[in-house]
């Protein structure tokens, strides 16, 4: 790598961590660790789903994902929307009106703490091995990139990410979160950038949309259903897009 590529890395890594530390300051109770004190601004919080919705793993396995099977994997994410709209219109409401944090609080006070315990715990499990999973696919590349060890690789990133959520609450994950997604916006532009200069001198954007399409690159929506009826063994369709991207969200 040369140096401009090393002070872009570091930059951007810092600027993440001390940024997220410098916005974490919060009141120091529940309130204001869960919720910031429900002052953040709606285009934040948008922001901030947004950047959880879309990580490393989206930028790594996205475009090998498309290139070997096309896009029809893009379906998972219609039902996305609706849930949002699910979430916006009963949940949020619901929370707000009985004054609660999380979801578990409801169940606690709906059945029992052992309910709370065993929905937290169900909670804490996948979402601790989704985010391992992010971490790790980033730290493969700069531990390929580095020749750094990859269980040294993981702790650093994974203890960076802990400082800022941690000491900062709601309020340190949304703001770094706007970063992120103000950059990974940057990236895209910049990588559709470069993917039209390289094309050859002959062909053209729209030449080489459709050279995709007839490569079957482009199959955005599919219905799962062949000649001999509905292929169940279809992961990637518009209903198994829209039932599973819904349920995930809520």
């Amino acid at each position: 790598m040369s140096t401009l590529d090393w002070i872009i890395l570091v930059t951007i890594l810092l600027g993440i961590i001390l940024y997220g530390v410098y916005k974490s300051h919060t009141t120091k109770n529940l309130d204001g660790y869960f919720l910031s004190n429900r002052t953040m601004p709606w285009y934040l919080i948008l922001l901030g789903i947004m950047g959880t919705q879309a990580s490393a793993i989206t930028f790594l396995t996205g475009p090998g994902q498309a290139y070997s099977d096309g896009m029809r994997f893009v379906q998972y994410y219609f039902g996305l929307p609706l849930a949002m709209i699910v979430i916006a219109f009963v949940f949020v409401p619901a929370f707000n009106k009985l004054k609660i944090t999380t979801a578990y609080e409801f169940l606690q006070n709906r059945f029992d703490v052992k309910t709370r315990t065993l929905t937290s715990f169900l909670f804490l499990l996948s979402r601790g091995l989704s985010t391992g999973i992010s971490i790790y696919a980033p730290a493969i590349v700069l531990s390929t990139l580095f020749g750094w060890n990859i269980y040294v690789t993981n702790i650093l990133m994974g203890g960076f990410l802990i400082i800022y959520t941690v000491s900062g609450g709601a309020k340190a994950v949304a703001h770094t979160q706007k970063i992120q997604m103000l950059l990974v916006f940057i990236t895209l532009g910049l990588i559709i950038y470069t993917v039209i200069q390289l094309l050859p001198d002959a062909q053209t954007v729209t030449q080489a949309i459709h050279q995709a399409a007839n490569f079957g690159k482009m199959n955005t929506i599919t219905t799962g259903f062949t000649d001999k009826g509905f292929d169940w063994n279809d992961k990637y369709n518009i209903f198994s897009g829209i039932i599973g991207g819904f349920f995930f969200g809520t």
